[in-house]
């Protein structure tokens, strides 16, 4: 497979659309039409980890955090921009992937709210708009020997998706009537005349991001000249997508009970503990990674729990004040464990191509006692 196929392929699991404004995903180093026989998952890329990619014989690495934040003003050997030039020099294509794996359902953010036993998690902040979320219903008239072919078209196009189901669509029979006029080029009937035709009301659901393409297909399909068709946003009570997730317990749950799981889902050596720790939790909110500002949607919420990677002194001081507990595991911990997943989900798609995860990349800070 070449790197732009897989790069569809992984934009499928996480879509760039979701990734925060402030960010910077996608294929940001190499050939999209490299072929593709080794992948290294990693959550940065260090001097370690490219030399692990280039023993390893590695085509592209998925990396968690943008191996490009900002703009580059040099690429030079041993200097400024050391790392992109290596990755150029040794033909090693880069993905990265970030915000948009901490967004989507089922990311780093759901698995970490799954981790610790929150039920129905909902976002936190920074939220973003999904396109594919915004629904639109496509109703069109249409003959009724003409309906199949009609309806064929859209749905190949992107429309009728619902949940778990395809091709999802409704019809009902009526009479259509019209009256082509002078300058027509009618597929039925003749100028002048009032035409009346047996057809069938179609109607199907279209994402957004979709409907241009399906309302494209649908009046190539169509056999009139001017199809009459209706285009109607539908009021979508979707959850919204953003940062972290926040949620309620069946049933209270000790606080040293989370960090076990924790412990066992993620690896984490050590953790951080800010206010009290010999509490029943009944409400908890996550967040991968640094979400420190998110905190003060968390304590408004009224949460007894916060599990994150890292929080600035200003914002532990503040949920220490809230009578907030927050449990801060080191930033990479708190996003390493999802690359399991992810290699899994990969490897499903991409049976022939070798992936691992890299054993270079850790956590930069080592926990010692003192």
């Amino acid at each position: 497979m070449k790197v732009k196929e897989i790069a569809g392929m992984i934009d499928g699991i996480a879509p760039r659309r979701l990734a925060l404004s402030w960010d910077n995903v996608g294929l940001l180093v190499g050939n999209p039409n490299k072929e593709v026989k080794r992948i290294l998952l990693t959550i940065d890329i260090t001097a370690e980890v490219l030399a692990e990619a280039g023993r390893g014989k590695t085509d592209l690495i998925i990396s968690y955090h943008p191996v490009i934040w900002d703009g580059l003003k040099k690429v030079v050997a041993g200097g400024e921009g050391d790392i992109i030039y290596q990755l150029i020099r040794r033909d090693i294509a880069v993905f990265s992937i970030h915000t948009a794996l901490d967004v989507m359902r089922g990311g780093v953010n759901d698995a970490l709210a799954e981790m610790v036993g929150i039920k129905n998690g909902k976002a936190i902040g920074d939220f973003v708009d999904d396109a594919a979320a915004v629904l639109y219903k496509l109703v069109v008239f249409v003959p009724a020997d003409s309906a199949k072919k009609v309806a064929d078209a859209a749905f190949a196009a992107g429309a009728g998706n619902i949940g778990n189901y395809s091709r999802c669509g409704f019809g009902a029979e009526g009479v259509g009537s019209f009256l082509p006029m002078k300058g027509s080029r009618p597929a039925i009937g003749r100028k002048g005349k009032l035409e009346k035709v047996n057809e069938i009301r179609f109607e199907t659901i279209v994402p957004s991001d979709k409907l241009e393409a399906v309302l494209a297909a649908m009046k190539k399909a169509h056999p009139y000249e001017v199809p009459a068709f209706d285009c109607i946003r539908l009021s979508n009570p979707a959850d919204k997508l953003g940062l972290g997730r926040i949620g309620g317990y069946p049933s209270p749950v000790k606080v040293a009970k989370i960090i076990e799981k924790v412990k066992r889902a993620t690896g984490a050596k050590a953790v951080g503990v800010v206010g009290e720790e010999n509490r029943l939790v009944s409400k908890a909110a996550v967040c991968a990674g640094a979400c420190g500002k998110l905190i003060f949607d968390v304590i408004a919420a009224k949460a007894d729990l916060y599990l994150t990677g890292e929080l600035k002194h200003h914002e532990a001081i503040a949920a220490q004040e809230a009578g907030l507990t927050c449990l801060c595991v080191s930033h990479t911990v708190s996003e390493r464990f999802v690359l399991k997943r992810l290699a899994k989900q990969l490897q499903r798609q991409m049976p022939k191509i070798k992936i691992q995860i890299s054993k270079k990349d850790t956590d930069p800070f080592r926990w010692k006692q003192i």
